[in-house]
């Protein structure tokens, strides 16, 4: 499918759903899901680099709002699709019911003054904050889209997850793979959840960004994360014992 395809199914207000595991499961489950769904393909390619520049105030409010838990809570980010150098200043909301909105507007590749030439954007969606806001950690992951035949749902897949500040501090995963399902109504009759439930995997709760302010910017209440790591661990260990056991075969 291209891009005129995915425009139909870009919801920007939805229910959200993520799903980690290790990203060796990766291949056998995009076997399993083939026959029910189209992959986003453009020019024969159909893994995408995407780079992401997270913002925040001096307080560090949105990531306060994550690891805290807040039900109705912001991220604000400036995405890079490399594949065509598209670039979008985008304020996601997470509410009380559980629904994602995303707003956005396009930028020019590299800009980083936000702020001045969005402040009208911002201040809509976020005011009084807006002025505050500056660049606090980079994410870089590769993604690949689904789209589904029979149902209104989009999956995103992403892996090759790294961050790095703007000291010079990075962390990379590697063994990481984040699915997501994208969809206007519950995902109980997904076939990729389906799947996923057939491979052991269960939905959880997954921020990039307070993760990679936590391990990356040593931001404050780490403890309120720590399930997150402990179940990274898990599936860092799952991913290296069986890389090594495919090794020796």
């Amino acid at each position: 499918m291209g891009l005129d395809g995915i425009a139909c199914v870009r919801y920007m207000n939805r229910i959200d759903t993520k799903y980690l595991f290790s990203a060796g499961k990766l291949t056998d489950l995009l076997r399993k899901v083939r026959p029910y769904y189209s992959t986003l393909e453009i020019a024969g390619q159909r893994e995408f680099s995407y780079k992401t520049v997270y913002f925040d105030t001096p307080d560090l409010l949105f990531y306060i709002q994550h690891v805290t838990g807040k039900l109705n809570r912001t991220k604000v980010r400036i995405r890079t699709y490399e594949s065509n150098g598209l670039t979008f200043l985008e304020v996601k909301q997470k509410s009380n019911k559980g629904r994602t909105s995303k707003s956005r507007v396009e930028k020019e590749p590299g800009d980083m003054n936000h702020v001045e030439q969005s402040r009208e954007f911002l201040d809509e969606l976020i005011s009084p904050r807006a002025v505050s806001l500056k660049p606090v950690i980079n994410t870089a992951f590769t993604r690949i889209t689904l789209v589904s035949l029979e149902r209104a749902e989009r999956i995103t897949i992403d892996y090759n997850i790294g961050w790095n500040n703007l000291k010079g501090d990075s962390v990379r995963m590697p063994f990481l793979a984040i699915a997501e399902i994208k969809s206007g109504k519950s995902t109980s009759m997904s076939p990729f959840f389906a799947r996923l439930k057939e491979l052991g995997v269960r939905s959880t709760g997954f921020s990039k960004y307070a993760t990679g302010m936590a391990l990356v910017n040593k931001a404050p209440r780490q403890n309120n994360l720590k399930p997150k790591f402990l179940l990274i661990n898990r599936i860092r260990d799952e991913y290296y014992r069986n890389d090594a056991a495919r090794q020796q075969h």
